[in-house]
């Protein structure tokens, strides 16, 4: 079955062709690659960025909160940077462009989902505890991309560069990923001073 990525809301992608159409904007990005494209760039793969506020090692499942929607910008037919866009009191908004490693990662997560037999909704998940990203594949495509619960049967997928221990571009079903999470962030045994 394909990956089913959700639409982003229209404000959202409006705010990102404003900010493309922006001589300003596109020239004072820190975005190398961005200020040196020289023909049109498409924002595409819009993905909603979930932030996992905290690891715990509760039975409960754990939630997430929406945080951003992310659109890669091509060029040519590759990804060349990304646009983030904010919820703010008059609804989304533009946020920053970047580019890094997290891109051709996200590029190549997506491409291994869609091989995957089965269907899956794509966002992504931030673990700031772990200075981590994943692709979240979510076990439930026409679930509202704005949910933030985290069921054990979802997929996540590390983007590399992943913290130690954990191997990027590595599917691993939530309920088996979780522990292993939590144990990194758990707080290791006090030193006594005898």
């Amino acid at each position: 079955m394909p990956l089913h990525v959700p639409s982003a809301p229209a404000p959202a992608l409006r705010s990102v062709l404003a900010a493309l159409g922006s001589p300003t904007a596109v020239r004072q990005a820190r975005t190398s690659a961005l200020r040196s494209v020289q023909g049109p760039l498409s924002p595409e793969l819009p993905l909603p960025v979930h932030v996992l506020d905290r690891i715990t090692p509760t039975g409960t499942a754990p939630r997430t909160h929406l945080a951003a929607w992310r659109f890669l910008l091509r060029s040519e037919g590759r990804a060349i940077a990304a646009a983030d866009t904010v919820l703010t009191p008059d609804g989304w908004s533009f946020s920053h462009f970047f580019e890094g490693p997290y891109l051709a990662s996200t590029e190549l997560a997506v491409r291994q989902a869609e091989a995957s037999p089965t269907a899956y909704q794509a966002r992504l998940l931030s673990i700031p505890e772990l200075y981590m990203l994943t692709l979240w594949l979510h076990d439930n495509p026409d679930d509202d991309a704005s949910g933030g619960v985290l069921a054990p049967a979802d997929v996540l997928v590390p983007l590399a560069p992943a913290p130690p221990g954990i191997a990027a571009h590595r599917p691993h079903r939530v309920a088996d990923l979780l522990p292993v999470m939590t144990l990194r962030v758990a707080p290791g045994p006090l030193l006594s001073s005898a």
